[in-house]
């Protein structure tokens, strides 16, 4: 089983500005349709098919994202996740945008999402077999905060460019 989840993806021209960089609010874009594409092939289901299953959904609360490395247009790059935390209602995964080479990290993005009921309009708790699901993927970081997993990815990033 595979707990880290990575496609490749190319950068194109209309998502960049004027001097041929990944506009900042595309990243996030990028990221979370790979994690989609993630989802389905890692947890076996599309978040359609389990709303419509559960009446239940993941509502995005948080994202915290530390741009490292800028993408250039045409530049194809690997888009990986995992999940990092699973609670009750809480869960966190982490998106990281890197070279297709796999060295350089572009950008790292945590996303906090909460467990939502779509007919009461409120959080709920995960279902027994929903959060077992996704604690087989769970993945335990050595960096518990994100300020620390940034400056992680930044001290990498400067020792594979030297």
């Amino acid at each position: 089983m595979q707990k880290e989840i990575s496609n490749l993806s190319k950068i194109r021209f209309s998502d960049c500005d004027p001097i041929g960089h990944l506009n900042n609010v595309k990243y996030l874009e990028y990221m979370l349709n790979a994690r989609e594409d993630h989802v389905e092939a890692g947890y076996g289901f599309t978040y359609e098919e389990y709303t419509r299953k559960t009446g239940c959904t993941w509502i995005t609360i948080q994202n915290e994202i530390a741009y490292l490395k800028e993408v250039r247009y045409n530049a194809k790059v690997l888009i990986s996740s995992k999940t990092i935390e699973v609670g009750d209602r809480l869960s966190k995964v982490e998106i990281l945008m890197k070279s297709a080479d796999g060295k350089t990290i572009h950008c790292l993005l945590w996303v906090t999402v909460i467990y939502f009921n779509m007919k009461t309009r409120k959080s709920d708790v995960h279902p027994e077999d929903t959060r077992r699901l996704f604690e087989k993927f769970l993945v335990d970081l050595e960096e518990k905060d994100f300020k620390s997993r940034a400056s992680y990815f930044r001290k990498q990033n400067k020792k594979a460019n030297l």
